[in-house]
């Protein structure tokens, strides 16, 4: 249905402009056709009068017309010497009009029903001497209405031409675009490593094609990711239950009770999966809120042996539970890795909240420092998921992590600062 809308209203404003075109030629080429016939009877008029000037002379002391024994022509012109008519027919419905051009003194056209008529004065020494003659219309504009006619036609056929040729071609070129867009979305689901491969594009087609490579691409490496997440997520939660059935097996075995100390821990640490994952699922749908940094840091904290180092009040544009599920894998990340102590900083920077999450441990490899985010990519007895999680929740909340490679366990998170409220 969007496409045939879409299609109509290209041929649509096809039709329209193509109308709006021909209209204009029509016009235009009309008025130009009326000026060069009226062009054209005015020359004719004038022709003839002079025509029949050049036989007007005076024999006697009158004035004469030489050499016209044309019936025809007494019906065309007429030649009045001193307001006397003394050569031709005049109509009578024409005689009013006829006499008033001749007795005017002056060459000059008037126009009566379908006629032309023009007068020119003759110099003639001591008389005064006009030539009124006549053109008949009706040729000119017989041949203006059927050139109006013929260009409307034409016109009409033009516009026609136009609305086919635009939907033709709107339709093979939508056929195009659909037949990509099956093929990608098959590709996506089915065969995500297909590409188009057009190379370098010619024409909005070949744009189209690398564009949709592009989203294939990141579909491709979209359905990587989450294959690895899950690998990674499925590890970090199978630790803590290996760890669990273990402990009860050998309570099983030996006849004693599960340590509770063991289970407590394990159960922690599947909850703070747990968590975090959530936390990366939500992190979008509660972006935009703000939230009291130290308040976070405390939640994240969780009576762990961490040392905090903040401003007085420090507020931050995202909500409570997206900072604290960024927080708690950092602290996880730094108290596994840690010799002896875990601390967290914060400091303004412009307009965003810098937090620094150190500890006094090895730190990450400066080969690595660009990979420890990426999902499978592990330090020391880490199961890699919790600094993956971090990277998902940030980029959907809108904050910057990256590791610092200093000779200690370094991790720079920047937050936007909340703004002051108005």
């Amino acid at each position: 249905m969007a496409v045939t809308g879409f299609r109509g209203k290209v041929v649509a404003l096809t039709v329209l402009i193509a109308t709006a075109v021909v209209a204009i030629l029509v016009v235009v080429s009309h008025v130009l056709l009326s000026r060069v016939t009226d062009a054209d009877a005015h020359d004719l008029a004038r022709t003839r009068a002079e025509a029949v000037a050049v036989n007007v002379t005076t024999v006697g002391g009158r004035v004469v017309l030489t050499e016209n024994g044309s019936e025809a022509l007494d019906e065309v012109a007429w030649v009045y010497a001193d307001g006397r008519l003394i050569d031709g027919n005049v109509p009578g419905s024409m005689v009013e009009r006829v006499e008033a051009l001749a007795g005017s003194g002056r060459s000059q056209t008037a126009a009566v029903g379908n006629y032309l008529l023009y007068a020119q004065k003759v110099p003639v020494d001591g008389h005064h001497v006009m030539v009124v003659v006549r053109v008949d219309l009706t040729p000119y504009e017989t041949s203006e209405r059927r050139s109006l006619a013929l260009s409307l036609i034409l016109g009409g056929l033009t516009v026609l031409l136009a609305g086919g040729v635009a939907h033709l071609v709107v339709r093979r070129a939508l056929r195009v675009v659909h037949e990509m867009a099956a093929l990608a979305d098959d590709w996506g689901h089915h065969q995500p490593g297909r590409r188009f491969d057009l190379g370098v594009p010619r024409d909005e087609f070949g744009e189209l094609g690398q564009t949709l490579d592009r989203l294939l691409e990141r579909v491709d490496n979209a359905l990587a990711d989450e294959r690895r997440l899950t690998d990674e997520i499925a590890h970090e939660l199978r630790t803590p239950l290996t760890v669990l059935r273990g402990e009860a097996q050998l309570a099983q075995l030996s006849g004693e009770p599960v340590a509770p100390e063991a289970v407590l821990s394990e159960v922690d640490r599947l909850n703070a999966a747990i968590t975090t994952i959530l936390g990366a699922a939500r992190a979008r749908v509660e972006a935009g809120t703000r939230c009291d940094l130290r308040s976070a840091a405390r939640q994240a904290i969780a009576g762990r042996a961490v040392e905090v180092a903040f401003p007085p009040k420090v507020e931050v544009a995202v909500a409570a539970d997206v900072a604290v599920s960024l927080l708690s894998p950092l602290l996880e990340n730094g108290l596994r890795h840690a010799r002896s102590r875990v601390w967290i900083t914060a400091r303004l920077q412009g307009e965003a909240i810098v937090v620094d999450v150190l500890d006094d441990g090895p730190g990450f490899d400066p080969a690595e420092v660009d990979r420890v985010f990426e999902a499978g990519v592990t330090s020391g007895d880490g199961y890699g998921l919790g600094l993956v999680v971090v990277r998902r929740i940030a980029a959907s909340a809108g904050v910057e992590v990256r590791a610092i490679a200093d000779g200690r366990g370094h991790v720079e998170m920047t937050l936007p600062a909340a703004r002051a409220a108005t």
